[in-house]
């Protein structure tokens, strides 16, 4: 019998970092019109689910967004309809059948006050770790343009975090691209990842517990045993980061 799903760690006005990859890690974009109509659904849908992106960045086979929804289930919502019409139009236009994404997507609470601005960084210099281009400014299909060099957007959102960088518009942008110059530390990768992956919180004990305090359950990654002797688990590595 199949195992329950658990409800999502999802609270209003609370930042999620969201993942969601291609099934099998396959590529889930194949032209510039397949970018572009991904960008066109969140423009449309970011504010028929009251879900406000705050950065994003669509690689080949996997997307990021940073993300608040002012309703319980908005953020589901979205990523729901975001991922059901995107996934026709890709099926159709690529003569294929059957599913595009990897299940459910992942997501992670964060603490706005300590992690998110590293959740900005940790999204937009994706495609830099991944080896696809030298600087994040080579990269169209990010955030980065708009919050770091003031690219218009027609749905980004930027978070009250974000806004505190500076007084003005040029003070925000070149705030925040002073910051992505310095890149993540090896502690940073690896605790986003961790939360993530888990679909747990992304924070400090207070913040942990205090998202365990008003959902009623928890919000910890839970450990997993490795394979017994040494045997694979088969499943796949990424060539490209999460």
């Amino acid at each position: 019998m199949a195992m329950p799903r658990h409800a999502r760690l999802s609270i209003p006005g609370v930042p999620l970092h969201i993942r969601q990859r291609g099934i099998d890690r396959s590529p889930c974009f194949g032209s510039e019109a397949d970018y572009q109509l991904y960008l066109g659904l969140m423009t449309e849908l970011s504010p028929r689910f009251a879900c406000s992106v705050h950065a994003y960045v669509l690689m080949t086979n996997h997307i990021h967004l940073l993300a608040t929804a002012e309703e319980p289930d908005g953020a589901s919502l979205f990523m729901k309809n975001l991922a059901q019409r995107y996934a026709q139009h890709f099926n159709r236009t690529s003569h294929r059948c059957g599913p595009l994404w990897e299940g459910r997507f992942r997501s992670s609470p964060v603490d706005s006050e300590r992690y998110l601005l590293t959740c900005y960084r940790y999204i937009e210099l994706n495609p830099v770790r991944a080896g696809m281009v030298s600087s994040p400014v080579d990269y169209p299909w990010s955030s980065f343009r708009t919050n770091a060099i003031g690219v218009p957007s027609h749905f980004l959102n930027p978070h009250s975090e974000y806004l505190r960088l500076g007084a003005t518009t040029s003070e925000r942008e070149a705030a925040h691209l002073g910051m992505l110059t310095t890149g993540l530390s090896t502690s940073e990768l690896a605790m986003i990842r961790a939360a993530i992956s888990a679909n747990a919180a992304l924070g400090d004990e207070g913040f942990v517990a205090e998202i365990e305090a008003r959902l009623g359950r928890t919000a910890r990654p839970v450990p997993r045993g490795r394979p017994a002797n040494g045997v694979s688990t088969g499943r796949k590595k990424s060539l490209s980061p999460v």
